[in-house]
């Protein structure tokens, strides 16, 4: 695969529930090791997207394409198989188990053979250490409950996690939403990681232009279900961001009506 070829692509894409059209004619493609940004507010559509690029629904009309090979997932079992990973905003930890369980869970190692199987600890607390020092994560303790953790700490070791289990593609649903400026910093600098040093492909839902900017390759704007904006970094500024996200071409109609 070369550099500008796309992992996932979406062309045309709508979405249906009876005669609500929750998305509608959304093309967009997320390359290996760039950072595609998809912004809007509340009821822009972006929850519909990430169900349907992580299997959780299937589209209605257009195409998407893995690998240059059309898919309708019927689970995200099957879009996981291809190695296209989302990290919700709940994270699926267990805030009372260690981080190495956490790191694990559901694909737990065992050794022995049955009726003496077990958890190879010894094996999985080994992996993790390393899958999130290879992050540049350094965590005192593996056997604290995940629960003890800040918030940018555990949205860090679902990345890492996701990472380690053969992501190729990571979704992130507003990972940095209810963050501090600190928190929010950690976050944003393992999510250009996992890109720029890993060579993986991640779309970054948010509705902060601000966070979006600083990590962003390519930027994608929603606004009731249809794309407001397609475009690369390079020909955009923060605040043409910005100015599309308060409304772009809305604002500047209201602007003339009011000057009547």
């Amino acid at each position: 695969m070369t550099d500008e070829t796309a992992i996932i692509e979406l062309e045309g894409v709508g979405k249906n529930y009876g005669n609500v059209h929750a998305l509608s004619n959304v093309s967009l493609k997320v390359k290996q090791g760039e950072v595609t940004c998809i912004l809007g507010d509340n009821g822009a559509g972006k929850s519909t997207l990430i169900s349907v690029i992580a299997g959780l629904t299937h589209h209605s009309t257009g195409e998407y394409r893995v690998d240059g090979k059309p898919v309708k997932f019927g689970s995200p079992r099957e879009a996981l198989d291809l190695g296209i990973a989302a990290v919700y905003q709940n994270l699926a930890l267990v805030p009372l188990m260690p981080v190495w369980r956490n790191f694990f869970l559901g694909s737990e190692m065992t050794r022995g053979a049955w009726p003496f199987k077990r958890l190879d600890r010894d094996n999985m607390w080994r992996e993790t250490d390393d899958a999130l020092r290879k992050m540049g994560i350094e965590l005192e303790d593996l056997e604290q409950h995940v629960g003890t953790l800040s918030g940018g700490q555990k949205q860090v070791v679902a990345i890492a996690r996701a990472i380690h289990f053969g992501a190729r593609v990571l979704i992130l649903d507003e990972p940095t939403a209810a963050l501090g400026v600190h928190q929010s910093g950690l976050v944003l600098k393992y999510i250009a990681s996992a890109a720029r040093e890993h060579g993986v492909g991640v779309i970054f839902i948010t509705h902060n232009p601000h966070h979006a900017y600083l990590v962003g390759d390519h930027f994608t704007v929603l606004s009731r279900g249809e794309m407001d904006l397609d475009a690369p970094r390079e020909d955009l500024t923060l605040e043409d961001l910005i100015f599309q996200m308060a409304g772009g071409a809305g604002l500047d109609a209201l602007e003339h009506e009011m000057k009547r």
